[in-house]
């Protein structure tokens, strides 16, 4: 089964609540997008954002240029059903994140829950090509993966897990930290899973 057709099934039908990686509110992504203090009018994408509520936030908070991009048409869909006529104001991109183009570049860029299921070499540099060519510098890059006692599997597939130090020596020249921070996601079903969250300066 491709990447594409995986996630498809993983969202159709489903109730975006059930999922394991549901979030009521977007906490620790939410701190460090405020740490960044980008102007609401610069451009942010949420990579892998799927039928996540932080775009519904962000909105709410005045942000006036949002992409979000998923694999899954089926996600996206979700996404837009529960923003109604407000789904208009964001950009949707069903895309491979190691195969797209982006149309402009990015002053934020927010992955939770993506690059952790980049397990082939080949695929992470490849993401790395496109956020690094496509984050302006001074931007900021704000990235949430397992942690190192975090699973080992998510949604039947492996996952690559990370501390904040090899976060920043995967994503190498470019890329600064500036802080980091462990989150324990409790997931709908009463598990509690470890995230590490970097948020990186595009230097």
């Amino acid at each position: 089964m491709s990447t594409r057709a995986h996630w498809d099934s993983a969202w159709q039908g489903a109730d975006p609540e059930a999922k394991s990686w549901y979030q009521e509110e977007a906490g620790h992504s939410l701190e460090m997008i405020e740490a960044s203090a980008i102007a609401h009018g610069e451009a942010v994408i949420d990579v892998g954002g799927g039928a996540s509520v932080l775009v519904d936030t962000l909105l709410e908070l005045g942000f006036q240029n949002l992409s979000v991009l998923d694999i899954s048409r089926a996600a996206l869909q979700s996404a837009k059903a529960r923003l109604g006529s407000r789904a208009n104001d964001v950009k949707w991109l069903c895309e491979d994140a190691t195969r797209w183009t982006p149309a402009h570049p990015f002053r934020l860029w927010h992955d939770r829950a993506v690059f952790h299921f980049l397990t082939d070499a080949e695929d992470r540099q490849k993401y790395r090509t496109i956020a690094k060519a496509n984050l302006v510098p001074g931007g900021h890059m704000i990235m949430a993966t397992f942690a190192m006692d975090g699973p080992e599997k998510c949604s039947g597939l492996p996952v690559r897990r990370y501390s904040a130090q090899s976060m920043a020596a995967e994503l190498g020249d470019g890329f600064a930290l500036i802080e980091d921070s462990i989150e324990e996601h409790l997931t709908p079903g009463g598990r509690v899973q470890k995230f590490q969250y970097c948020r990186f300066l595009r230097v």
